[in-house]
């Protein structure tokens, strides 16, 4: 299509849209909007909004001030965790110990939680019925097992030793590629995808999968946000 023949079909296209819109418009409006398309449409239209925002006269010139953030300052062991850190984008920066899901471990989750499903807590009949041939912990069992696979609550093996305080922001997405069945051992690995410096120490993003011995699949993989705060 030629560039005139286009610019002809959307001349047309806008034609039939505006007396479509034009019936919807009350008289008042009509009439506003007909002089602003009668300005648009001549040479004076530039004129008219460079004048508009022009101050009236005896009226001051008010001038908005974007306000400019300061640049984050880290305390010392901050930095030196985040340049650290930032040499490991990408990589595996934690991998815990194993730790297994017992039969109990998951009758009590779901007394806590008030999710008693069979093919949770019932054996017998998952033996029987479930195509697992036995019960499977719960997703959200196997994500409450979080801070401990990533040593987040162990003050004697932590991975962030300098920090004053860890904080879980949340879970950007949350999967469960495979059940974590009865009597599996679980463990957590954990990627570094981002850390970005905040007022109060630095924003971490990592990827965490918990692995089933044995398994080639996961039972969870997570997108974990936290703060440390020094």
């Amino acid at each position: 299509m030629k560039v005139i023949d286009l610019l002809k079909h959307r001349g047309d296209s806008f034609s039939a849209q505006h007396s479509e819109f034009m019936q919807w418009m009350s008289p008042t409006l009509k009439e506003y909007w007909g002089d602003f398309m009668n300005r648009t449409q001549n040479s004076h239209f530039f004129a008219w909004v460079r004048d508009h925002h022009k101050p009236a006269v005896n009226e001051p010139d008010i001038q908005i001030e974007v306000p400019v953030e300061k640049p984050i300052v880290l305390k010392p062991e901050a930095q030196a965790v985040f340049n650290e850190l930032s040499e490991q984008i990408g990589e595996v920066i934690h991998t815990g110990d194993w730790m297994n899901v017992s039969q109990e471990r998951i009758d009590q989750f779901g007394q806590v939680t008030e999710d008693m499903q069979w093919i949770h807590t019932d054996p017998s009949k998952a033996e029987t019925d479930s195509p697992f041939k036995t019960t499977i912990a719960h997703g959200f069992l196997t994500l409450s097992l979080l801070p401990k696979l990533t040593d987040s609550v162990d003050p004697e093996n932590s991975q962030f030793p300098t920090a004053k305080m860890v904080v879980n922001l949340g879970l950007n997405q949350v999967r469960f590629p495979y059940p974590v069945k009865s009597g599996n051992n679980v463990r957590a690995k954990s990627t570094l995808l981002k850390v970005t410096p905040i007022k109060k120490g630095l924003e971490i993003e990592r990827e965490i999968k918990v692995e089933i011995e044995g398994i080639r699949r996961p039972g969870c993989v997570v997108v974990s946000v936290i703060q440390l705060h020094f």
